[in-house]
Parts: C-alpha cells; structure tokens; sequence
C-alpha cells in the first residue's frame, strides 16, 4: 500500500527533478472575479525556476505554483502516458 503524498513528498520530489520539471495548470485564482477559474491554457510546460531573489515560500521556487501550506493542499498522485508527478488543488489554484 502506498503511503499519502505529503508537502514532503513534493518538496522531495521537486529537488530530485529539478531542470525537468513541467507544470500543468487547470485553475488560477482570478482577483477580477474573486475565485479560481479554469486556465485556458492546460499542456505541460517545462518549469521556469525563479531567480533566488523572486522566490516565493509558497511558490517552492516554481513559477505557476502555489502552495497553501499548513495543511491545505490537497495532493494526489498523477500518471498518465507520459508524465509521473502529483496533482496538487488548494483554494488558490489547482495544478500537475
């Protein structure tokens, strides 16, 4: 039986797959509506780090992230043909 990911997980799995790293974003909260909304954009994009100066807690140093933390994130696994990672949903955004 495998265990539940946990924000450990994905910070694990983040340094060990740094620079091959892609982000699928399905939802991003939208200020002009106050809510998250579906992205229209939803392929896989290879990670743009952000410059240490940029990097956001929330983020983990991942443009298009962004984490609740303290126990907000909802984290699954993810698996499809081509890619392996987790899919992570919070009230701020959903991604894989």
């Amino acid at each position: 039986m495998q265990t539940k990911p946990t924000m450990a997980t994905i910070k694990s799995f983040i340094k060990k797959n740094q620079g091959k790293l892609y982000i699928k974003n399905l939802s991003n909260f939208d200020g002009m509506v106050d809510c998250v909304m579906p992205c229209e954009d939803k392929t896989f994009n290879l990670v743009n780090e952000l410059d240490q100066a940029d990097q956001c807690k929330n983020s983990l140093g991942m443009r298009g992230a962004w984490f609740v933390l303290g126990g907000r994130d909802s984290i699954s696994q993810y698996l499809d043909n081509q890619f392996k990672g987790y899919k992570i949903y919070n009230c701020c955004n959903s991604f894989i």
